[in-house]
């Protein structure tokens, strides 16, 4: 992983930890903020490790950054003047004026990129590299499936707040926006997108009631 990306990755973590923390702090429970520290960087680390699995076993290679929007419309001109860094602008915009009830998580999308051995591997020489939306949705939906798992798994040792964490994490990130995981799996195939857009909502719907 290059020092660039580690630092947008870093950053998702840190993201994360504020936009969890926020109402403990504010509730006077400050003594959870080891946890959540800890907890964020498994909400975030390991989504990004997952992507970055399926993309090897694609022959593909994956870069992770924070979210960033340059187009606001379909028409050429509408676009801001740079792109500007929605994912961090965002949840902590909601995360302040909610006094912490909003836990918007769109921090970090991916890009892929075909290997150059790609080609002659799957198809021969001279064949095309780019990857397919079916396997660039897959790596999206592998992050998705990891945090479901987390989701479920730590609900049995009683670990709600990684339960909840994992959960809204997978929920914000299904969304059909932008270069989000839900965008990237829903033109990659639409009932996958759906399968796991219902099962997620049902997590988080979950998640909030515990």
């Amino acid at each position: 992983m290059a020092n660039k990306e580690w630092a947008h990755v870093v950053a998702a973590v840190l993201l994360m930890f504020v936009v969890s923390a926020m109402t403990f702090v504010l509730q006077g429970e400050a003594f959870l903020m080891m946890q959540v520290f800890a907890f964020s960087f498994v909400v975030v680390l390991v989504p990004v490790i997952a992507r970055k699995a399926t993309a090897y076993v694609l022959d593909a290679s994956v870069e992770h950054r924070i979210w960033h929007v340059y187009r606001y419309g379909i028409k050429p001109k509408w676009h801001f003047k740079r792109e500007i860094p929605f994912g961090l602008i965002l949840p902590l915009f909601f995360s302040v004026i909610s006094l912490g009830m909003l836990k918007i998580m769109t921090f970090l999308t991916y890009e892929t990129r075909a290997l150059k051995h790609r080609a002659a591997k799957r198809f021969g020489f001279y064949s095309y590299t780019s990857m397919t939306d079916w396997h660039n949705g897959l790596i999206g939906a592998a992050a998705i499936v990891v945090l479901l798992l987390i989701s479920l798994i730590s609900y049995f040792p009683g670990w709600e707040l990684l339960t909840k964490m994992a959960a809204y994490y997978a929920f914000w990130n299904m969304l059909p926006i932008s270069k989000l995981d839900g965008t990237q799996i829903f033109f990659g195939n639409k009932t996958l997108w759906t399968v796991l857009g219902v099962i997620t909502l049902i997590f988080a719907l979950y998640a909030m009631v515990l």
